[in-house]
């Protein structure tokens, strides 16, 4: 992967609403990115003149066909996911033992960490032109790792970050048999100060957890970096490569 600076005019972020989605699409803006769609479920987003908010949500297709369908006009070169969960909003989650699994609050995790992004890249790649750069990244997570995996637990948030890593790797090979400078990529951000990651903050050691502003430039450098070699590939938020 070889360090590089690419102009932007138009840019996507799935899940502008979370610390590190808002924290992106405010990086984005910085840079100058001349239009930035920005989803979230309630359609809201920040008040800046670069920024399209729109709506979708991630457990419905329609909605993601229809925020898409937005984007035909002015196709963004760059589509980033950035929504993911690791306890559900009634508090399951995630699993220390096999004896915690429970099918329901398994299918929802995969519903959101795996099946949501997989569909947004079903209805946005096709937007991509076939000449130039484009870039579609997804958030994964180092324990989604399999080779990388030492301690277990945390069964569905594990396994669908891992599902999600071979999507990403299918697409990175679909998409570069008709788009030769194309770049599809899973990205790990670190452990980022936000809502996901607050309630294991506390066993984090000095310097471990990185605030959500940084984290966007970390993982708009390593974009930049990128090349249709990495495709398929997924990297940690220093550019290195995450064992499979």
């Amino acid at each position: 992967m070889a360090a590089a600076k690419h102009d932007l005019e138009s840019a996507a972020v799935f899940g502008a609403s979370g610390g590190i989605g808002r924290a992106l699409v405010a990086a984005l803006a910085e840079r100058g990115v001349q239009r930035i769609h920005a989803g979230s479920r309630s359609g809201e987003g920040p008040g800046l003149p670069s920024v399209a908010p729109f709506r979708f949500d991630l457990e419905n297709e329609d909605s993601i066909a229809a925020a898409a369908r937005t984007m035909a006009d002015d196709p963004p070169r760059l589509v980033i996911v950035a929504s993911g969960v690791l306890t559900l909003p009634e508090g399951r989650g995630p699993e220390r033992s096999f004896r915690q699994l429970d099918a329901d609050a398994m299918e929802r995790v995969f519903r959101i960490n795996t099946i949501g992004p997989g569909l947004i890249a079903k209805h946005v790649l096709p937007l991509f032109p076939r000449e130039g750069r484009s870039v579609f990244a997804a958030l994964s997570a180092r324990v989604g790792s399999i080779g990388d995996n030492r301690i277990g637990g945390w069964h569905s948030y594990r396994a669908s970050k891992a599902a999600l890593n071979m999507m990403i790797r299918n697409f990175g090979i679909e998409l570069g048999r008709t788009h030769s400078q194309a770049v599809v990529a899973a990205l790990h951000p670190g452990t980022v100060d936000t809502a996901l990651s607050e309630p294991f903050q506390s066993n984090l050691r000095d310097g471990q957890l990185t605030d959500a502003g940084r984290a966007a430039e970390n993982l708009l450098g390593v974009i930049d970096g990128l090349t249709p070699s990495d495709s398929g590939g997924h990297f940690d938020w220093k550019g290195e490569q995450v064992p499979a």
